[in-house]
């Protein structure tokens, strides 16, 4: 069985975004060693044009062949022109607007986001499936999620768009670990309770 990993960046209160979704302050904290930790353990989960831009486009998935998103999140590759961002993977945007896809190697998810899930977490294989965001995507999923890679980093927004857009729930997960950067970012990585 495949896992679902929500691999998600987060303000010290929660966030995602501001209350549009917007994510950019976070991006003034991936210096030289946060990028290195990208590079060296989640390469595959930095879109296809920032792999080119960077020269790594050669890099080998390390953990995920998929990756599923939202229509909010896909939009901010689409507003630049993008319509494949994560091309070295398998690509399902979850959308009931979007009715034809823009891209061959995009397929649009209309239906039942959480059979489809299952149905990708049933396949055989060594890699799992990346949750891309956002919000309103991960609360439809949360029973699904088997594993959270948090990066949190040290800002707080105050309001903005939660990890997750769902109905009061417990889901309960184990601290696998936690790696500090000197830029005061902490990346925790946990699994489901059994």
């Amino acid at each position: 069985m495949r896992k679902l990993t929500y691999y998600i960046a987060v303000s010290i209160d929660g966030f995602i975004g501001d209350p549009s979704g917007d994510a950019t302050a976070f991006e003034r904290f991936v210096d030289e060693e946060f990028l290195a930790f990208l590079k060296a353990e989640y390469p595959e989960t930095l879109s296809t044009p920032g792999r080119r831009h960077l020269r790594i486009d050669d890099l080998e998935n390390r953990h995920f062949d998929t990756v599923i998103q939202g229509r909010a999140s896909y939009g901010v590759a689409l507003g630049i022109g993008v319509t494949s961002p994560y091309a070295h993977l398998r690509q399902y945007v979850v959308s009931r607007g979007i009715k034809e896809s823009p891209d061959p190697a995009v397929e649009i998810v209309s239906g039942d986001v959480v059979a489809k899930v299952r149905e990708l977490k049933a396949e055989d294989g060594e890699f799992g499936i990346y949750l891309c965001g956002g919000a309103d995507l991960a609360g439809q999923l949360t029973g699904e999620i088997d594993e959270l890679v948090i990066k949190t980093y040290p800002l707080v927004l105050g309001s903005g768009m939660p990890m997750f857009a769902t109905d009061f729930a417990l889901d309960e997960f184990t601290l696998e670990s936690v790696r500090t950067f000197g830029n005061g970012v902490l990346v925790r990585k946990y699994d489901r309770k059994p």
